[in-house]
């Protein structure tokens, strides 16, 4: 990509930003057309927006959870909240690089209450001798009335880059990839067929008649009959075929790569690559760290400037490795038992309650040596004395 606006000092900034509608642009629609883009947007869409949001403040004591405010219950009214509206923001940043909202209420202290989010097609941004000005429908709208949150940035711009517009290269040849199968195998670029007469040279007017009648004949099914001077020889396309595959499954490998999703992760053919139950824990762990950690970062710094310092927002990714019982209740007992954590917050992420009386004096019945009475009087291990341990 060439940034030549920096050298004219001024430019129009929005053709740097794809149609969100997928309307504007041939590679970015051809992009949405495919399942691979739609799957890549649609997968990091679901598991970043549906990671639960924390708001903590920093003391000298380390970080406190504090209520959240509405900005991230319902960011966009009564009608959208919180998963929904990151939905729609995570979607745009990953297909376009950038969302963008009007604010419509503010708080006590001037920060935003409510964001409205705007059609990626709505919005325009200029940038004339280094001051940028933005356009919302065509009307233009102060800097300080707009929520601009982008990704994929580069040096001296202002808007978040399409990771569409570097896979043009490859989008393109997908495309052209298409069009050659559909003339091919639709009979439009070369002829389906050749039908020949060895004996003679067949005058124009009757060589349409032959032509039409050998058409009939295969639409309607029927067996065409001709002399022993009549040859008819369909023209290979296996080859043609076989390399329209490679390409198909060569640009569902290459999406991936520029949405930065794993292939596997989205039933694409890689090669070589195979995944069990066995270590899904593990996948879904590089999944976080390699894939999606950067974008969650990213989220949390700029959703943190929705809030009055020294308050800040956390995602909370450990959502997303979500293990099975066995693991859950290894992975548990290992913090008590390093202390960690405390049994009344372990058995919280297990959606039970702290212990109770009954359960207390259960424990210490069947399990006396872990668990003594304290009435009775013990040693320096914890043991009742008498109890031969």
């Amino acid at each position: 990509m060439s940034f030549m606006f920096r050298e004219r000092r001024d430019a129009d900034l929005s053709s740097l930003i794809p149609s969100r509608g997928w309307r504007k642009s041939r590679t970015t629609k051809g992009a949405l057309a495919q399942s691979a883009g739609w799957a890549c947007i649609r997968l990091r869409g679901d598991l970043i927006s549906t990671l639960p949001v924390d708001a903590f403040r920093k003391t000298s004591f380390g970080q406190i959870e504090v209520p959240k405010p509405p900005i991230l219950v319902e960011p966009g009214g009564s009608e959208v909240d919180i998963v929904e509206w990151l939905y729609s923001t995570q979607s745009d940043l990953d297909s376009v690089g950038n969302t963008v909202g009007l604010i419509t209420e503010r708080d006590g202290v001037n920060l935003p209450r409510r964001i409205d989010l705007v059609a990626q097609e709505d919005v325009r941004i200029t940038s004339v001798a280094g001051k940028v000005t933005y356009y919302i429908a065509g009307k233009k709208t102060e800097r300080e009335h707009l929520w601009h949150e982008r990704q994929f940035t580069a040096s001296g711009v202002v808007v978040g880059l399409s990771p569409v517009f570097y896979a043009a290269l490859a989008l393109q040849q997908h495309a052209a990839a298409q069009e050659f199968a559909a003339a091919w195998f639709g009979g439009g670029l070369v002829p389906i067929g050749h039908l020949k007469y060895s004996e003679a040279k067949v005058p124009t007017r009757e060589a349409e008649a032959i032509k039409l009648r050998h058409k009939l004949s295969i639409e309607n099914g029927d067996p065409m009959v001709t002399g022993k001077d009549w040859e008819y020889k369909p023209i290979e396309a296996a080859q043609a075929q076989a390399n329209f595959i490679a390409a198909m499954q060569f640009s569902d490998v290459e999406m991936c790569r520029y949405f930065g999703v794993p292939g596997d992760l989205i039933d694409a053919n890689v090669s070589g690559a195979s995944i069990t139950y066995a270590n899904i824990t593990q996948r879904n762990l590089q999944l976080l760290v390699m894939n999606l950690g950067p974008a969650i970062k990213r989220r949390e710094t700029a959703l943190s400037k929705l809030l009055p310092a020294p308050r800040f927002v956390k995602l909370n990714s450990d959502a997303l490795l979500r293990m099975d019982p066995e693991t859950v209740s290894r992975m548990l007992g290992q913090q008590v038992r390093d202390r960690l954590a405390a049994p009344s917050e372990a058995r919280e992420l297990l959606n039970r309650g702290p212990y109770t009386e009954e359960q207390m004096a259960e424990f210490q019945a069947l399990f006396p040596a872990q668990y003594p009475n304290q009435s009775q009087p013990t040693d320096r291990a914890g043991y009742t004395i008498g109890v031969d341990a």
